[in-house]
């Protein structure tokens, strides 16, 4: 009779016990799906950045290619190459 009335008294228990635990798993279940998320839109953003980083090296490049620095020249500062004839070399 002892052991019936600690059983009968151990079912509320163990029901708190499963509704806890089922609450427990829905919630980190949740916390998991917003943290996957979270990772792949760093992910996105991280690609993103590497591309952007990627076009800026290819631009530095052309800014230091020798026939973009002379179109610049030419359009922007109206320099122009001097002819052979013009250059003097001097020497101390």
């Amino acid at each position: 009779m002892m052991s019936r009335r600690l059983a009968l008294a151990a079912v509320p228990v163990l029901w708190v016990a499963v509704l806890a635990s089922a609450a427990g798993v829905v919630y980190v279940r949740h916390e998991a799906r917003s943290l996957f998320i979270e990772l792949e839109s760093l992910a996105a953003e991280r690609d993103r950045l590497n591309i952007e980083w990627g076009q800026l090296q290819l631009e530095q490049s052309a800014w230091s290619n020798h026939g973009f620095v002379e179109r610049v020249a030419n359009d922007k500062l109206r320099l122009v190459l001097p002819q052979p004839a013009e250059v003097r070399i001097v020497t101390p």
